[in-house]
């Protein structure tokens, strides 16, 4: 079977998809849109042959026509963090052989030199908006859909390959899990270059004929006050986003936080993600709305493996049970597969969901795959059928604010400070980020480096949600007998 269409974005569907600002689209509207934005890609091509084609859009009309457009018509989807900075598109660009982008007019002189060094063409939709749709090429569910670029323990983020099938895999255990329908209306203000916003919210929502209001940012007071309206009966975010809307609390009048959280209170479901929800937001969340979060897991590289329960018992700290379609496994250090209960090892997982490779690196993807099953790197235990993450095999990995970031890749970039002689980056406990990104820096005698001038050092050499929230200045980093650093203990230092 092709997979070149979802099967709500039909021409006779006049439901309400997308509500972007004060516009609304249907359907058939959004669906006759890709069509054209296809046929202007293939530009008489019977098929792109999986060209690498990059977006560069907040959550938007032109995002979905930009998506959807580039997998009718047989390319590979590369949609880019409007955060990232120009040496990080750099990478990605040339990572994925990208050979054209798509931006908005906001975002396009900024993009021009760029492109142009790389030999990139710049478009926006309305350059590539064919006057009517042509003959679309046959879509097999093998083929190559998208990349998503995600940090690993390398200094350079991977390119995360995913086909249709994979896609097809990801969202219909979402659908079937969460109960989604067409009744199902969900703000999306998440980033969209992340598993998050495009599977779970925004492919989930057109899947299921429901409607998704798309913001380019998380405007607390615009969504709160849709949220008093009752607009929204569904709302997926970070923890980070959950500890904002707590503070904001702080601010506003008690008769308005009332009201806020009696239209949390009304919606059907609330869900968090992307990194571990602690138990003290659980309960706070779950006290002023009376809703009980649904905390899942998952990644990049699998989509969502394991979830709490929609209908049963959603337990604090933990993130579930397997998926419908997947299949997940703890290992021992021994690659021996742990069968008891309450013994620690690292997830792996098995299933249509996971990704097809790491582009262009077969070393890396060889090495995240044993005997059939991808390793994940985090470590998990199982607690009366429920599993509970414990942390990750790669202290390397910093989950914070919903991002998935490498501390290698930020010490690198924090090393070509002139006055930083070593660095080690790890995160940190906290509440509002789930992990701070915290630097403990050994500087040049003379040196005056402190935390101001350093995050303005930093701003335009990485994305904002990457530089340190704290640094520490330290003599030396504790290291090895084999110099290497000593990463477990440096919290001890703090």
């Amino acid at each position: 079977m092709a997979i070149d269409s979802f099967p709500s974005l039909r021409n006779e569907n006049d439901k309400v998809a997308l509500v972007d600002g004060g516009n609304k689209h249907s359907y058939s509207e959004v669906n006759r849109r890709i069509n054209n934005f296809a046929a202007g890609l293939l530009n008489g091509k019977a098929d792109l042959e999986e060209e690498r084609i990059a977006f560069f859009m907040p959550a938007s009309l032109d995002y979905v026509t930009t998506m959807h457009g580039v997998w009718r018509a047989g390319g590979i989807a590369v949609p880019l963090n409007v955060a990232s900075a120009i040496t990080e598109l750099d990478h990605y660009l040339n990572c994925a052989g990208v050979t054209r982008m798509i931006a908005n007019k906001e975002h396009q002189e900024s993009l021009r030199e760029l492109c142009d060094s790389l030999n990139i063409e710049l478009l926006s939709v309305e350059n590539l908006l064919a006057t009517e749709a042509s003959q679309l090429p046959e879509i097999l569910p093998e083929r190559r859909a998208m990349i998503l670029f995600t940090s690993g323990t390398t200094n350079k983020p991977k390119g995360v390959v995913s086909t249709h099938k994979t896609i097809h895999a990801q969202i219909t255990t979402l659908i079937k899990a969460w109960s989604w329908t067409e009744d199902d209306i969900i703000p999306l203000f998440l980033p969209l270059h992340h598993i998050h916003g495009i599977i779970n919210i925004l492919c989930c929502g057109l899947w299921a004929g429901a409607t998704v209001h798309l913001f380019a940012k998380f405007d607390i007071p615009n969504i709160s006050s849709q949220v008093i309206a009752r607009t929204f009966n569904l709302f997926m975010a970070v923890p980070t986003i959950y500890v904002k809307l707590i503070q904001y609390f702080d601010t506003i009048k008690p008769e308005r936080v009332q009201k806020i959280c009696d239209g949390f209170g009304a919606m059907r479901l609330n869900i968090s993600g992307s990194a571990a929800c602690p138990v003290k937001l659980f309960n706070q969340w779950q006290e002023l709305t009376d809703q009980v979060l649904l905390e899942r897991y998952g990644m990049t590289e699998i989509g969502m493996g394991i979830s709490n329960p929609y209908d049963g018992e959603r337990r604090a700290g933990c993130v579930g049970q397997p998926l419908p379609g997947v299949e997940t496994q703890l290992f021992d250090e021994e690659d021996k597969p742990i069968t008891e209960e309450g013994i620690p090892g690292e997830i792996r997982v098995k299933g249509d969901n996971v990704f097809l490779e790491y582009w262009d690196n077969e070393k890396a993807t060889r090495e995240s795959f044993k005997n059939g099953w991808f390793c994940t790197g985090d470590i998990a235990v199982v607690e009366d059928g429920y599993y509970r993450i414990m942390g990750r095999s790669s202290v390397d990995i910093i989950k914070s604010g919903g991002y998935k970031l490498s501390a290698l890749e930020i010490e690198g970039v924090l090393l070509t400070q002139e006055d930083i002689i070593e660095v080690a980056v790890i995160g940190v406990e906290d509440d509002t980020w789930g992990e701070a990104v915290t630097a403990f820096i050994a500087v040049r005698e003379g040196s005056e480096l402190d935390y101001d001038s350093l995050k303005n050092w930093c701003d335009g050499k990485m994305s904002s949600y990457k530089i340190p929230k704290s640094i520490k200045i330290v003599e030396a980093l504790p290291r090895n007998a084999m110099g290497k650093v000593t990463k477990p203990t440096l919290k001890k230092m703090l």
